[in-house]
């Protein structure tokens, strides 16, 4: 399974800051040692075009510049530098490559980063400076459109588990009916203005395994309803864990691999590629978050089998590979 990676651009942040920028590289570290099915691969940046697909011009040329106004970039959370804008292109990078892995017949790939939802097309938020999943929407759907004409648009469902909303995706895709967003998220917790998602499932603090799994079933079963989509992108925020500084949910380790496998068997019933990323995750631990990420890989190593053997190919199941 391939998933692209972009941890050695570190951002200098202050002393104190309470981003995990450090989880990057120790998941990293943790699929290389232990999951030799991922193979993994630098991201390569997203050019100015790509990101103007979503992002306006003004707002790219600020952020690779760093002019930015103080105050817009203070609701990102992240003070600028080059390396903050190299990271950002290479977050969204990342997954215009999973995706295109996912679409090209592996069925299945990742970015150990992304899932930046809180950006909106004219401003970062959040911690999130481009929106790598509707770019990467965007961008597929343009290549789809080129050498698919005559079978439609390419139809998307993001699948957005982090715990906060993914506002910034909703409003970018806000009328666009070729773009379906299911955001299941804590009702109390940021962005506490939300936009509206086509599919929002609010959760309350406390929320267990067994509302957790309720809430998304019933939230599959709408989607099921309303859109037929021909790609999945999902976003496997590890946030709603017991453990995370800011998640205010009660999920454990066992009901988020329940989570990731209910996405993940969803996708393959309808043979539907997923591109997944990390989104959120702000434990207590840091080992605790990237437990929970490296389980979402060990569940999505076994639907890129189940692609693998229905394709007649072999899985990437050898060594793990760094380039």
């Amino acid at each position: 399974m391939h998933a692209f990676y972009a941890d050695h651009f570190v951002l200098p942040l202050p002393e104190g800051h309470r981003f995990p920028m450090a989880k990057y590289a120790r998941l990293r570290e943790r699929l290389r040692d232990e999951l030799p099915g991922v193979t993994l691969f630098e991201a390569m940046p997203a050019s100015d075009g790509e990101l103007a697909l979503v992002h306006t011009p003004a707002y790219i040329q600020a952020i690779a510049k760093g002019t930015l106004d103080p105050r817009a970039q203070r609701e990102i959370g992240f003070p600028w530098s080059p390396a903050m804008a190299e990271r950002a292109r290479r977050s969204v990078g990342a997954t215009v490559q999973a995706v295109r892995r996912a679409l090209g017949g592996d069925g299945v790939a990742a970015n150990l980063a992304g899932g930046t939802h809180h950006a909106y097309a004219g401003k970062g938020s959040g911690f999130c400076v481009f929106n790598d999943a509707a770019v990467a929407a965007r961008l597929m759907q343009a290549e789809h459109g080129r050498q698919h004409r005559a079978s439609g648009p390419l139809r998307v469902a993001v699948i957005d588990l982090d715990v906060h909303q993914g506002n910034g995706t909703a409003s970018i895709f806000a009328r666009d009916d070729t773009v379906f967003t299911l955001s299941l998220h804590g009702a109390r917790n940021f962005p506490f203005r939300k936009e509206a998602s086509d599919l929002d499932i609010e959760l309350p603090d406390g929320c267990d395994d067994d509302t957790y799994l309720a809430a998304l079933e019933q939230a599959l079963d709408e989607l099921d309803r309303r859109f037929t989509p021909g790609l999945v992108i999902y976003l496997a925020g590890a946030d709603p864990h017991e453990g995370d500084r800011l998640g205010r949910l009660r999920l454990s380790f066992d009901g988020l691999e329940a989570r990731d496998r209910r996405v993940f068997d969803w996708a393959w019933q309808r043979r539907l590629p997923v591109a997944f990323t990390m989104a959120g995750g702000y434990g207590h631990n840091l080992e605790t978050t990237v437990q929970v990420q490296v389980n979402t890989y060990r569940v999505a190593l076994g639907y890129r089998a189940r692609w693998a053997a229905q394709n007649n190919t072999r899985p990437d199941f050898v060594s793990a590979t760094v380039v």
